[in-house]
């Protein structure tokens, strides 16, 4: 039997971007809990809340200086527990972000622990004595930027931090770390969570000593993930985790994991292991990187981004399960990434949503995907991000010009994801009554709830109608994965099948129209299950399929020996080509 996370589709809620209840600009908790109705009526199942904890902020939240204690500006505990009290109330499971690699450097633990070597916290972080000339333990680079290490003269010390200066890591080697994490745990749960989402959980465990790493051509620090991703300790530490936690509860986990290989991902999903439910994996979201890693303007190719999920969905086939994603916060607008922001924005909203949810796994997807939000375009100085800031003049730096690095700003920034929501065409998108902390997107006006609501052809109407089927079918839920090979095509299609059931899952990328040829005879197919393409239920269904731009059409298969097992060999593989005008 499957579990409830199983079923689900999770809608990640950025708090700060969501709604703001008190008019200060900063979306908080009443603002969620005033539009619990909204996400029933969307029909999700469970959220994904990213961290409210108190923090100073520096990296929106990822920067914990108290793990127990809501961050005023998102309001308080009792707001929170209302907050939780009304999504159960509504059947909507709540998960919510754990940061456990680092804490803020306003912690209390880091602020003891930085004042000297003697400190009851003095071994809660990872310290290390400078070399011989003073100078950092080793060439690591932060994911920020600079170096990943900084000097304390009060223990004559570096600290080490993969991310910023104000974000310490914490030292997993030390158990009583573990325990404090370990309840922090527990008091979340007994407050009637559902679950964590764990932020980079893989880079827990670091290595014993820290050698230098080679450098790429033109770098000035080496890369640190191929020594500290998925470190020897990993799993211990996650099975430790379940035997003194997560084994009390019925709650999910879904371990963000830069870095880590299906292989690597069977073994932290595999339930017979005790450790995590599902994984973020990263793989996709590299397929579009270049010279400048992800700030390069590069176009995905759609036979990269098939190839990755492909191998993703075959490898977790059988043990294990699949965290879907095709955005979130730190990552681009998926309309943009992957679509048509501006002449088939709304198609290519359905048929990313349509290729997401209908794969086999959790699928999760970002708060304003529903509406096919898009990517936006500030003036570089009202970017708020760490990372863009820090790439902003790390790009500048490397000579490039200002056009440039404002395109590879618009194209990637994680800001992109995280402009308020469109709400109305109101002032400030009927996100607040206040200037919002981060520029709304100017396009509110035209992309909105409101006028959403208004149309049965809209995102938000598809969406609430994928959701209904995603939620509820047993094939989505639990059916195997076969990809369905297409020769040079704009085409992504693949098959699900579960008991005699069988749907090939057909999605265009092509802006212009393209006529797919059926892998199987016109006459074995039952009906349409669901389509982007209002025309598609009442067109026939003949050998070669005009697709529409953008279309994502679901196609309900008869039982027969033909797609029995659901080959890809032979007649599956299909063949399309652009349509002729």
């Amino acid at each position: 039997m499957s579990k409830w996370w199983q079923r689900a589709v999770f809608y990640q809620i950025y708090p700060q971007s969501f709604k703001d209840s008190d008019g200060d600009g900063i979306g908080d908790l009443r603002g969620i809990t005033s539009k619990v109705s909204y996400l029933h009526e969307l029909g999700i199942q469970a959220v994904w809340l990213n961290p409210i904890y108190a923090s100073p902020m520096i990296d929106n939240g990822y920067d914990i200086a108290d793990y127990r204690q809501i961050n005023p500006v998102y309001g308080t505990m009792a707001d929170f527990e209302e907050m939780l009290t009304q999504l159960h109330a509504h059947q909507i499971k709540l998960v919510m972000d754990l940061v456990v690699n680092h804490t803020s450097d306003q912690h209390p633990w880091f602020q003891a622990s930085r004042q000297s070597r003697d400190d009851p916290f003095s071994d809660y972080y990872i310290w290390a004595d400078p070399r011989a000339d003073g100078s950092a333990p080793n060439n690591w680079g932060s994911t920020f930027g600079g170096s990943a290490w900084t000097y304390v003269p009060a223990r004559g010390q570096y600290y080490l931090h993969l991310f910023s200066p104000a974000q310490p890591d914490l030292n997993w080697r030390n158990p009583v770390v573990r325990e404090e994490v370990y309840r922090l745990m527990r008091f979340w749960f007994d407050k009637g969570i559902d679950g964590f989402r764990m932020d980079v959980i893989n880079l827990l465990s670091k290595p014993e000593h820290f050698e230098d790493r080679p450098k790429d051509p033109g770098s000035e620090y080496a890369d640190f993930y191929p020594v500290v991703a998925n470190g020897p300790e990993m799993h211990a530490y996650l099975h430790e985790m379940y035997d003194r936690v997560l084994k009390d509860y019925e709650g999910m986990t879904v371990g963000e994991m830069p870095h880590v290989t299906p292989d690597e991902a069977k073994r932290y999903t595999d339930p017979a292991r005790h450790e995590l439910n599902m994984v973020f994996q990263f793989d996709h979201t590299y397929i579009d990187e270049g010279q400048y890693g992800k700030f390069s303007t590069v176009r995905f190719k759609l036979s990269d981004l098939k190839q990755t999920l492909d191998r993703w969905q075959l490898a977790l086939n059988e043990t294990g399960w699949n965290a879907l994603y095709l955005g979130n916060h730190d990552q681009p607008r998926v309309v943009s990434r992957f679509g048509d922001e501006h002449q088939h924005r709304e198609a290519s909203a359905k048929m990313l949503a349509t290729l997401l949810l209908c794969q086999k796994g959790t699928p999760f997807f970002l708060q304003g995907d529903e509406l096919g939000m898009t990517n936006v375009h500030l003036p570089l100085e009202a970017y708020r991000d760490i990372d863009t800031r820090n790439a902003i003049r790390m790009l500048s730096r490397q000579g490039c010009g200002v056009a440039d690095v404002r395109q590879m700003v618009y194209n990637k920034s994680r800001d992109n994801a995280r402009t308020p929501f469109q709400w109305s065409s109101a002032e400030h998108a009927g996100f607040s009554t206040h200037a919002p902390w981060l520029a709304v997107n100017p396009n509110f006006a035209a992309i909105n709830l409101a006028e959403q609501q208004t149309r049965t052809d809209s995102v938000f109407h598809y969406y609430q109608r994928l959701l209904a089927f995603c939620q509820t079918d047993e094939t989505i839920i639990a059916g195997d994965y076969r990809p369905v090979a297409t020769a040079d095509s704009a085409v992504y299609s693949y098959m699900r099948c579960h008991g005699e059931t069988r749907y090939l899952v057909i999605c265009s990328f092509a802006a212009t129209p393209v006529r797919y040829l059926l892998p199987v005879e016109p006459e074995a197919v039952a009906r349409v299950v669901l389509s982007s393409a209002e025309e598609r239920a009442h067109a026939a269904v003949t050998q070669y399929l005009t697709l529409a731009p953008f279309e994502a059409t679901v196609l309900a298969l008869n039982t027969n020996e033909e797609v029995s097992g659901c080959s890809v060999s032979g007649r599956w593989r299909a063949q399309s080509e652009p349509a002729q005008r």
